[in-house]
């Protein structure tokens, strides 16, 4: 079989386990090299191909591509930048063939969520009207939980430790002082439509009375009067009241508790600011003495405590993607299937991203308590092996190790293009 070369490249958010998944496709296609000649990585994801601003992976020493398995963050730059339809931006699209044309790039790997699958697939739907043989794989990855088919995102399990294991000492210091200081703790989490990483801080707390004493899901419409109720509750019977709320949680109207008003490169709504809005609502109707804090980039970046069985699997995506690839299955996603939970066991398998693109997996209701506020035994079994194992990082001068790259540039061989 002829050789000949790969590109790879982070989109969206980043995760405590994205660069695992690098790992897992430049450590395949090295296995491979009498198939896969040299892998290209885009420099801040899909801006590097259209830009031709390529790094050559290939240049990168076995060492320093091992420690991409416990660096967190995109090692390559990630990006938000979405491609437009075909039919209204061809010429991003033909610029992308052009450039791998121009570096013999047979094999495209986009490591992403849900808008990176349509990216990839419409990419892979253009190169063949094109008559350029090119094989595009999409490797999963988003905090969010939210692609179909995959049983989990890889990116999610170590979220959902570092926020269980948040809620759980958080809530040790609002008991421990809650007599005469806080009463009320307010924690926010990632999650725009998907309740998935709110669900993970109910695994801090199993009995009765334990917290968080109420979990707010964007599946589940926001009842002030309802929600202000159970926080007086709380507070009377345990003298404290925790809560993990989503970002995107929101009223019966769909309106968000904290929209900016703004939108992303993506046109998603930006949000944030939940946990103050709602602790205002606990001063304003309640009285009550609170604190909160917002997640935000520290549960994504959490490397120190990643949950090991994410990391395998986005270590196992990434390999998986390599091999699809060489198989010749085009236009595909590998994605993890549940084989069991107690023991808990997975596999990877393809799945065909027409069914991947544009889709998003939302919290089933019989995961969620019937009022509402936290999760069922259903949602625990599904969530718990997830979490489940430690691989920490080498630590260096007591700070976690991290990968460095040279990152070597690709000298360009076609005009500049503008985006």
């Amino acid at each position: 079989m002829a050789q000949h070369n790969a590109f790879y490249a982070q989109s969206g958010g980043v995760t405590a386990v994205i660069n695992a998944s690098a790992c897992g496709v430049i450590e395949a296609c090295r296995r491979h090299s009498d198939q896969i000649g040299k892998v290209y990585a885009g420099h801040n994801g899909i801006i590097g191909a259209l830009t031709e601003d390529l790094i050559d992976v290939s240049r990168e020493s076995d060492e320093a591509i091992a420690a991409l398995r416990h660096t967190p963050a995109g090692a390559f730059g990630s990006c938000r930048y979405k491609l437009k339809d075909i039919e209204t931006h061809r010429a991003q699209y033909e610029r992308l063939i052009e450039v791998f044309k121009a570096h013999d790039i047979r094999y495209f790997f986009y490591n992403g969520g849900g808008d990176s699958a349509d990216t990839c697939l419409k990419v892979s739907q253009l190169s063949e009207k094109l008559g350029y043989p090119l094989t595009a794989i999409h490797v999963p990855k988003t905090v969010d939980n939210d692609l179909p088919i995959t049983d989990n995102s890889p990116g999610f399990g170590s979220v959902a430790k570092y926020i269980a294991t948040s809620t759980l000492e958080a809530s040790l210091d609002i008991a421990s002082m809650c007599a005469t200081s806080t009463k009320v703790f307010v924690l926010e989490v990632m999650g725009r439509h998907a309740g998935w990483i709110a669900a993970a801080g109910a695994l801090a707390g199993e009995g009765e009375g334990e917290p968080p004493h109420l979990v707010i899901f964007p599946e589940v419409a926001f009842d002030r009067a309802a929600v202000m109720a159970r926080v007086e509750e709380s507070v009377k019977q345990y003298g404290y009241c925790v809560i993990v709320v989503s970002e995107g949680a929101r009223y019966e109207d769909g309106t968000f508790l904290a929209d900016s008003g703004n939108t992303d490169a993506f046109g998603h709504r930006q949000l944030g600011g939940v946990a103050p809005t709602l602790a205002g609502m606990v001063k304003q109707d309640l009285g009550y003495k609170y604190h909160w804090a917002v997640a935000d980039y520290l549960q994504r970046a959490a490397r120190h405590l990643a949950s090991k069985t994410d990391v395998d699997q986005a270590y196992a995506v990434g390999e998986k993607a390599v091999e699809l690839a060489l198989a010749g299955q085009n236009a595909q996603m590998p994605a993890i299937r549940r084989t069991g939970d107690a023991p808990y066991g997975w596999t990877v398998e393809a799945a065909p991203l027409a069914e991947v693109a544009n889709r998003e997996k939302f919290m089933p209701r019989e995961f969620i308590r019937e009022d509402g506020f936290g999760i069922t035994e259903a949602c625990r079994r599904y969530l718990s092996p997830l979490i489940q194992g430690e691989d920490f990082p080498p630590f260096v001068n007591g700070l976690p190790a991290v990968a460095h790259l040279a990152k070597h540039r690709v000298e360009r061989k076609l005009p500049t293009f503008t985006l």
